[in-house]
């Protein structure tokens, strides 16, 4: 008996990391079979139920996705993944069609592109969100940057709806760097009621740029070599004092006695939606 209890909560942990997967991949189909025969043998799971009811969503099964979340919080009344997504169904079911085509499944920013870089990485809060489109993403949808007539930086979805602008400062930061050839990878970080939280990552440096930091620490914000800084809390990302690259880097220069410090890559795995904003059950 003890060794079939085993095997089985190895079973389960073996299909939960494949579902888990799945999703990291925009395997949606895939990822529904897998959680549905978790709860074949494992009725009770309510990670299972929340990945699932993620599942559906992704898939435009809103009423489907419901029922699940419906049966984790059976299972587990004070499950806040469960009750959250519950709330957002609500608002997709009058927003959004009733299914998406299999053409427009969102794509995902992989996993690995979301390890955060000082420098070449930022978390940003989405300036006048347009909720109705938001609604309709996920945490790790890939989006894309663009520019308006009046140079100001915006957001859209992959299907070219827009839903929102940067901030007007970093926005004016990334025109010049955008001028100068750099590249960069958008996706949504995070969702919570009222906004979203982007993902920011430079991609390509122009040869005019080489050197220069995309997103340098802010004014006043002490710069460590020693690897003790947590990256990635966004919570400096919104003050942006320094709106032209060079003076940014200028001061970077100057703020550390080892300048070759200043420049060296510390990173951390940040998957999108991990600060609890979004629904982390995939």
């Amino acid at each position: 008996m003890v060794f079939q209890a085993e095997h089985g909560t190895r079973t389960k942990k073996q299909q939960a990391d494949i579902a888990i997967q799945m999703a990291l991949q925009g395997q949606w189909e895939q990822a529904v079979d897998i959680n549905r025969a978790i709860l074949e043998s494992f009725p009770a799971e309510v990670d299972a139920c929340n990945r699932l009811g993620k599942a559906l969503t992704e898939l435009g099964r809103y009423a489907d996705a419901s029922d699940s979340y419906t049966k984790a919080i059976e299972i587990d009344p004070l499950n806040l993944i469960a009750r959250k997504n519950l709330s957002r169904l609500a608002t997709l079911g009058k927003t959004a069609p009733k299914k998406k085509s299999k053409n427009a499944a969102s794509q995902k920013l992989s996993p690995e592109m979301f390890i955060e870089e000082r420098g070449k990485t930022t978390i940003t809060e989405l300036a006048q969100p347009d909720m109705d489109v938001v609604n309709q993403l996920t945490a790790g949808d890939l989006v894309k940057l663009e520019r308006d007539k009046k140079g100001n930086v915006f957001v859209q979805t992959m299907a070219g709806e827009r839903f929102g602008d940067v901030e007007s400062r970093l926005g004016q930061r990334l025109v010049k760097l955008l001028d100068g050839g750099n590249e960069y990878v958008t996706a949504i970080s995070s969702l919570h009621e009222d906004g979203v939280k982007l993902f920011i990552r430079e991609t390509l440096q122009g040869p005019s740029q080489v050197g220069k930091l995309s997103f340098p620490p802010t004014v006043g914000e002490p710069v460590r070599t020693n690897g003790k800084q947590r990256l990635g809390s966004g919570d400096e990302d919104d003050s942006w004092a320094l709106d032209d690259p060079d003076e940014a880097d200028d001061q970077v220069a100057g703020s550390n006695d080892d300048g070759a410090g200043v420049l060296k890559s510390r990173a951390r795995r940040r998957l999108p939606g991990a600060d609890g904003d979004d629904e982390n059950d995939d």
